[in-house]
Order: C-alpha cells, then structure tokens, then sequence
C-alpha cells in the first residue's frame, strides 16, 4: 500500500474530530523540527478550538490526515500554543522561503510541501513545490513551478533578506480580520512584521483593530511614514485615535499630518474627549440621513457590506449638513421599524421618541447602564449645541469593560506558555463606578468591528 500524501496549504482551515466525530476545532499550521540529513520530521498540529485559541496536538495523538479531515484520538491539551525552540512552523515560516537546488540550476520560492506518513503515528516533509523566478522579457506571468524532494534543495541564507509572506497571505486570504489578527499574534516577531508588510493597506487596518494597542504599536513602528499614514486613513476614526494616542507625541502629529485631511479631522475630534467618556468611546462614522429620507433609502444604506452590524441598527436623522458635528440632531430609527413601514414612508415621521441622545462628556459608565437598561445597540452624542458628533455602539463599550487579556484566557500554569508577548497598557484614572474596575488600566477608546464577528 502506498503512503499517505498531503500538501500542509490544502490542510489550512480543515475540520479536526473526534473518533466519536465531534468537531474540535480547524488546523492553523503544521509543525516540524529539523534534523542533520533527514528531511524534517512532523512533531505535531497546531489546531484553533472555540475562543480562537491555538493549541499543540501531537501526531502521535493523530490517526488520519487527509485533505478533507482530521482525526484524532479525541484527547488534546486545550492549553495555548507557545512554539519551542527548533520548532518550525511550516505554513507561517517555511512558505515564501527562497531554495537553492543543489544540481546548481538556480533558486525558487517554497508555494507549498508535503508531508509523508512514513509509519503509524510517523509523519515527515517528503516534497516542496517551488517556483522559479520568472524569466524572459514578459513583466506578467509567474515563473515555472516544479516539485523537489527535500534533499535536492538547500535554504537560502542571505542576511538581512526578508522572507516573503505572500504564499501565507494566499493561504489565509479567507481569514476574517479578528482570526488573522489572531494568527499573526502567534507568529514569531519577526515574522509577523514582515506578513503586515505585504497585506494591503485595508487588510492591514482591519487587522490592527483587532489587536491590543501594544502590538498596533509594535507594528507601526516597522512602517515608513507613508505607509503608517495610508493603513491610519483606512482604519476607523475611533481606532486610529486609540492607536495614535499610544505613540509618541511627535510622530502622531506626524502621521495627523501626512493623513488624508477628512480623516485626520475626526482623529483629532476623537483625541480631544477624555478616554472614560462617550466622546472617547464614540465613533463618527453612523449613517446620518436627512428627516425627508424614505424607508427603501434608509434601508439601501444599511444593506452595504463594509457596514458594521452595530453601525446598521439604526440611522440618525439631523438637520443639515450631514458629517459630523452635523446641524440640529433630530433622533434615530431602528432598522425593525423601517421593515415595518412602506418603502415610501419617510424617516422623519419613523423617530424613536423615547430615546435621548447622550453628551461627548457623559462618563463610560453611564453609557454602559444607558445600553443595558434599554436594551440597545447603540446610543447617539450629540454636543452642546445638540449636534450629532458620534455614535457609541455596544462593542464600543464591551470592549472598554473587557479586562487586557480577554483575547486570551489561559491559566498561568500551561506548560507551553500562554502568551508569546506580553499587553502592557497604560495606566489612566477612571470612573469609580464597579463595572468599570476592570477597565481601570486601559485608556481605550473602543473599536468596531468590520466582519461581524
């Protein structure tokens, strides 16, 4: 009978059960370690369960691996992944690797590998499938592709060449942003910089606003200027707030400055309110509509796909203009009462009188206990004037009250660690109110969401 073949990259996102076949959780990345004149040799799975946690399993607790599944012998340490010295992950640091090929005919960039079970609960890298650098005159196509066993091949070391990571942006191309905030966090450091170096611009923003402020600063500080500006433009106003808020006084202004000016002038609102208040917690992005409006419009609007679910709850009818600080705020209509009215209804007529906006200096606490007691999903905040300047969405504020590390929520004694970086807040002063002692660390403005999730 022949051994058992799969590529790792066609492993990505794959389903892992139980014998009883219960789903555990999806594969994120093989591990290997290396050895003197053997190819690499499989140690084990690192597999994401609920609560996006990434844990170790070992092939030995592996009985089959296919292209489609995973199954084990149901018996897995759910402690966090921490990678260990020699330890090699194949998907996250071998793919984009530059190969020499020992017959001399050049070099080629690792697109994917296969594993070999080579005896019960035995696996290791059989082959790479490489491609060569393109050649000819044409400045399109790709280079050549051709499969190598391990042995006929050498890893390139030119020091200070960064790895490429766009076979690992390819494979999680399909990763919502907060999974693949996730996954970079468990990369190693260098790594991680150089996969934010290669995702687009968008992508990069929506990544940064699921990740604590210590590691956005981490990896801003690996961007030129410009590039730090354009992911800043892409990033919602409350998070990029938050962000720039957390770096030294100089080169925010900076990046103020290089910023598209539109967007820069909300930053600059956001950085004004104190962090435990509604202006620091608001966004200044609702959907802002006029009292003539109809219902088929209000609800064309909600309909966009970028919009986040919270942001989509509701519209905000003001006098104009239209943008924050907007004229005289009007109220708000929820999106169920639009579904109960004719497309031709307008809005003006649809306002939920029983909902009074709250002011940019209404404390976080206040805020909190305005969304629980009504059962909302958002509340508008309006100025002195009673002008609309922002809305605060529920995950606003789940996010302020959320304890530093509830991205993790491991025990201290897991044996492969809990965390490969440490999330250091700042300190800030806040209201003494209980459900906010949880949050007295964190100076956070809040952040939204762009996935759903």
């Amino acid at each position: 009978m022949s051994a058992t073949r799969v590529f790792v990259a066609r492993l990505a996102g794959r389903s892992v059960f139980d014998p009883a076949g219960d789903r555990l959780g999806k594969v994120r990345d093989v591990l290997v370690v290396y050895r003197h004149d053997h190819s690499p040799r499989v140690v084990g799975l690192i597999v994401e369960i609920p609560g996006r946690r990434r844990v170790f399993v070992s092939i030995g607790r592996v009985t089959s691996i296919s292209s489609g599944q995973i199954i084990t012998t149901g018996l897995i340490n759910v402690r966090r992944f921490e990678q260990r010295g020699g330890e090699v992950r194949v998907i996250a640091e071998l793919f984009g690797r530059t190969m020499l090929f020992t017959d001399g005919s050049g070099e080629g960039t690792v697109e994917d590998v296969s594993i070999v079970e080579v005896g019960p609960g035995e696996w290791e890298v059989a082959q790479l499938f490489l491609r060569r650098p393109r050649s000819g005159p044409t400045p399109f196509g790709k280079g050549a592709t051709v499969i190598v066993d391990w042995d006929e091949v050498r890893e390139k070391t030119a020091k200070g060449e960064a790895q490429s990571a766009e076979q690992l942006i390819a494979t999680y191309s399909d990763m919502k942003p907060a999974d693949l905030a996730s996954t970079l966090l468990d990369l190693p450091q260098q790594r991680m910089l150089e996969v934010a170096e290669e995702l687009p611009d968008d992508r990069l923003a929506d990544v940064l606003e699921e990740m604590p402020e210590s590691e956005q600063v981490g990896i801003l500080a690996g961007l030129d200027d410009d590039r730090a500006a354009d992911v800043l433009d892409q990033m919602q106003p409350d998070d990029a707030a938050d962000l720039i808020a957390q770096l030294p006084d100089e080169r925010g202004q900076h990046l103020l400055g290089l910023m598209q000016p539109e967007e820069a002038d909300d930053v600059r609102m956001l950085l004004r309110y104190e962090p435990d208040t509604a202006g620091g917690l608001m966004t200044t992005e609702p959907i802002i509509v006029s009292a003539d409006a109809t219902v088929a419009e209000g609800l064309a609007l909600i309909r966009r796909h970028e919009l986040a679910p919270a942001l989509g709850a509701a519209i905000c009818v003001t006098l104009p203009p239209y943008e924050p600080p907007t004229g005289r705020f009007l109220g708000m209509v929820h999106f169920q009462r639009m579904l109960r009215y004719p497309p031709h209804e307008r809005l003006g007529t649809l306002l939920d009188q029983g909902l009074d906006p709250v002011t940019a200096t209404t404390s976080a606490a206040d805020v909190a206990r305005i969304l629980a007691s009504y059962n909302l999903v958002s509340v508008p905040v309006v100025d002195d004037a009673h002008r609309l300047v922002g809305v605060v969405t529920i995950d606003d504020v789940l996010d302020y009250l959320l304890p530093d590390d509830w991205r993790s929520t491991d025990s201290d004694d897991d044996p492969r660690g809990s965390s490969t970086r440490p999330k250091p807040r700042p300190q800030a002063a806040l209201s003494p109110a209980p459900a906010l002692q949880a949050r007295a660390d964190r100076p956070s403005r809040g952040r939204r969401t762009t996935d759903g999730t």
